[in-house]
């Protein structure tokens, strides 16, 4: 493992150091580094452009620029020096200032994206598999191609003028009248028995259930003024944190297993539990405060799941961790609700933004500024998840078709094992092996690819800080963006090395 770990090490330095100078010579090389300048009335246009050159140093070719380049950013290696330099731009601003601010704007579009498409794909994937050639498969594939298909600007327009414009309009008068509710209840119930399947009896009472309670519950958030003043309630809470402990176990160890539905059950009451008890403290809190409640909450499941025991005590224990993490967000996402109508009426009834990642000016509690970061960086969100689950899907669906034709998941059928058991013990790990270098490789992509999105929702990030020092062709911010994009690809890729070794026991790492 050490030789291997050095060998990659020494073989991704090499790697880094070359393509820098491809990328430097490249950037150098696109345009004209003074042609602002030379474009300028100022007086002293001349004492301008001799200060960019010495400052630059454009005097010198690119090639032996990039020694120079190279030089201050090898400093960054050395520990405790803090004598890192990427370079300054044209405005003096240093390189190593702009890129953990930008860094920092684009891990809050791109981590919440990556992390819904990648679990939101391999479970579509997965179901899809496992009914291939119904009509749920077909739809799930439509939908994925034509998502996939589509140009990420033109994704972010439509998001722009149908949820944020028309929800804005909504708000104004939040009426749904007897047509939409109509419409909306044929809709989810055509596409809940689309997905739930079975005899065309039991398609038509599903459709007509639930297309009903659909429109039931809308009329009812409607007459309520829910959209203005929301809230989940006690009841809903209760019914949600017991949905999470049956769906948690039965996927995991199976409604039979007494100690994991009694772990999974404890978990979900004490988030109940918690819903009346830490209002007071919600009232007072602060990101530090959430945070230790956060890790309070699954240590409480863990240690939950081991007094629980049972002969598989490490299920338990996760069961219990995971209950209690999914139930306490939903409690977290009730108190969020609850400062709604307030966060609406600081920014005059349009809540959903379209520009930018915060609201100039806006003060108020933890809760406002969430509520402010999450309508920001929503519609981007949605629009990077849209266009990258598409191929997580077809990816988990293809890599379970073609593990469950193995020879060890007939086998582990031949033994009488429970279909659950098959599908999540044997052929879910074993599906996630190609995945984990998709994975891989979306996060550099997302983090650096990110540049239409960020554009048209005005959000100064990473593809902002590279696209603009490439049309001023300034290359310290490019080369900034490089590093960071470049350092994220390897290390990512390393660690999908790892995960070969940790899913598959044939992959060693000599």
């Amino acid at each position: 493992m050490v030789s291997f770990i050095a060998r990659r090490i020494l073989v991704s330095i090499l790697i880094l150091i070359a393509a820098s100078f491809i990328m430097y010579v490249l950037a150098a090389n696109s345009g004209d580094p003074l042609q602002d300048l030379r474009n300028s009335t100022s007086p002293n246009r001349q004492a301008l452009i001799d200060a960019r050159v010495n400052a630059q140093h454009l005097d010198v070719i690119p090639p032996l620029r990039w020694g120079i380049w190279l030089a201050g950013a090898a400093k960054c290696v050395i520990p405790f020096a803090n004598q890192c330099d990427l370079g300054t731009t044209f405005t003096n601003q240093p390189v190593t200032v702009l890129v953990p601010q930008a860094v920092g704007s684009t891990l809050q579009l791109v981590t919440l994206a990556l992390i819904l498409a990648v679990v939101l794909g391999i479970a579509l994937g997965m179901i899809t598999a496992l009914r291939q050639y119904s009509g749920f498969d077909y739809s799930v594939t439509f939908i994925s191609f034509f998502l996939f298909s589509l140009p990420s600007f033109l994704m972010a327009v439509l998001l722009k003028v149908f949820i944020a414009l028309g929800f804005n309009n909504f708000l104004a008068d939040p009426v749904i009248g007897p047509v939409a509710l109509i419409v909306i209840g044929v809709i989810v119930g055509a596409v809940m028995q689309l997905i739930i399947g079975g005899p065309w009896r039991r398609r038509l009472y599903l459709f007509l259930g639930i297309g009903a309670a659909t429109a039931l519950i809308l009329w009812y958030m409607s007459a309520t003024n829910w959209f203005l003043k929301p809230s989940l309630g006690p009841v809903v809470i209760i019914v949600l944190c017991a949905a999470i402990a049956y769906l948690v176990t039965l996927i995991i160890a199976g409604v039979r297993n007494r100690r994991a539905m009694l772990t999974a059950g404890i978990a979900a009451l004490l988030a109940v539990i918690s819903y009346f008890s830490l209002q007071w403290l919600f009232d007072i809190s602060s990101i530090g405060t959430i945070v230790f409640l956060g890790l309070a909450t699954i240590a409480i499941g863990i240690i939950v799941g081991w007094l629980v025991g049972g002969y598989d005590r490490g299920m338990n224990m996760r069961i219990g961790a995971l209950v209690a993490f999914l139930s306490a967000g939903v409690v977290l996402v009730d108190r969020f609700m609850q400062s709604w109508n307030q966060y609406v009426n600081d920014v005059s009834g349009r809540p959903i933004a379209t520009v930018g990642a915060q609201t100039p000016g806006l003060t108020g509690d933890v809760w406002i500024q969430g509520l402010d970061t999450f309508t920001h960086l929503m519609l981007p969100t949605i629009s990077l998840l849209l266009i990258t689950f598409a191929g997580y899907t077809r990816y988990s669906r293809s890599g379970m078709l073609e593990v469950l034709n193995q020879d060890y998941v007939r086998t582990a059928r031949a033994k009488g094992l429970p279909e659950r058991t098959v599908i999540v013990r044997h052929a879910f790990r074993n599906m996630l092996i190609p995945l984990a270098t998709l994975v891989a490789t979306d996060v550099g992509a997302l983090l650096g690819g990110a540049v239409i999105t960020e554009t048209v929702f005005a959000i100064s990030g990473m593809g902002h800080l590279f696209i603009s020092g490439l049309y001023r062709t300034d290359v310290n911010p490019v080369m900034g963006y490089f590093v960071v994009i470049a350092i994220t690809a390897i290390v990512f890729n390393f660690l999908a090395d790892l995960a070969y070794a940790a899913l598959d026991p044939r992959v060693r790492t000599h």
